[in-house]
């Protein structure tokens, strides 16, 4: 009579068990993420809506008591009130403007800057491209004084090219596009190369085409950060009908002196147009944000 031998025991895994695992902590890391993203659209949401909420009270109510969210008379007088004091027409022009103006040099003057350095050789490229970094820290405020002077020797100020000139080069801008420029196939520039094409027409024809992500997002920061710039236009332009929106409200904000209403009626026709911006071109902005590698 033998004796069967009965095979050993193994413990079987279940195969759904470290799937279930990682989904489970996918789906915390997403919770996680939403009640972050949540939060911080919170804090940049929470000061606008009390501007807005602020801006069309009763001045003898915001007076009264400025931290009260509601009120059962809304009104527009404070916006009224901007429009009479100020010359609101002409501040937005002038914004547009030069906001335009600098944002289309910058660019163009970044790109160029930033193709020479990532596409061409030449002796001394990365010595130039550690020296155009190190004016990131060079404060802007250093160099306000000369600027002030070489454009008052050139009879600039109260012009539009006094406020936009200064404020074309733009050091971040060229780095974005260097590391944008930076990833583009070099076999593709040198076939363009091998085709007789020149170095603009290459930049022209090649380059540019493929770079309309970081040239959405280099676009967009420029032009905010113009359109947000106060101190110098008002260094440059004492004409009110040349002032730019920041300048101008602050002009109206003195007229007016302390009420709130007016205040934050200024800070929500100053924030309109940006708003506008993001709302118009978010996806472009996600797009060269993720094309560049901007953090």
């Amino acid at each position: 009579m033998t004796a069967t031998a009965t095979p050993p025991v193994t413990e079987e895994r279940t195969p759904t068990a470290e799937p279930r695992r990682e989904y489970d902590a996918e789906r915390l890391f997403n919770r996680v993420a939403l009640g972050v993203l949540v939060a911080f659209s919170l804090l940049w949401l929470v000061p606008l809506a009390w501007a807005l909420a602020t801006s069309i009270r009763p001045a003898q109510e915001v007076i009264t008591d400025p931290t009260n969210w509601f009120t059962a008379h809304p009104t527009l007088a404070a916006y009224g009130d901007i429009f009479d004091a100020g010359k609101l027409p002409y501040w937005y022009a002038n914004s547009f403007i030069t906001s335009i103006l600098t944002t289309v040099l910058t660019v163009v003057a970044g790109s160029l800057a930033a193709f020479a350095l990532s596409q061409t050789r030449f002796r001394g490229r990365r010595t130039a491209f550690m020296m155009l970094l190190a004016g990131i820290m060079i404060p802007g405020q250093v160099l306000m004084i000369p600027q002030f002077l070489a454009l008052q020797e050139a009879g600039l100020l109260n012009t539009y090219w006094g406020v936009v000139l200064p404020q074309v080069p733009n050091v971040v801008a060229v780095f974005v596009f260097k590391q944008f420029f930076d990833g583009i196939p070099r076999e593709l520039i040198d076939a363009a190369r091998a085709d007789g094409a020149s170095w603009l027409r290459t930049y022209r024809q090649i380059v540019m085409p493929i770079s309309r992500p970081v040239i959405s997002a280099v676009t967009i920061f420029v032009f905010v950060g113009v359109w947000n710039n106060f101190l110098w236009p008002l260094l440059v332009v004492t004409d009110p009908e040349m002032m730019t929106l920041p300048v101008g409200l602050t002009s109206v904000q003195d007229v007016f002196g302390v009420p709130y209403a007016q205040l934050m009626a200024s800070a929500v026709l100053g924030a309109i147009p940006l708003l506008a911006v993001f709302a118009l071109f978010q996806r472009r902005i996600v797009e060269g944000i993720a094309g560049t590698g901007l953090k």
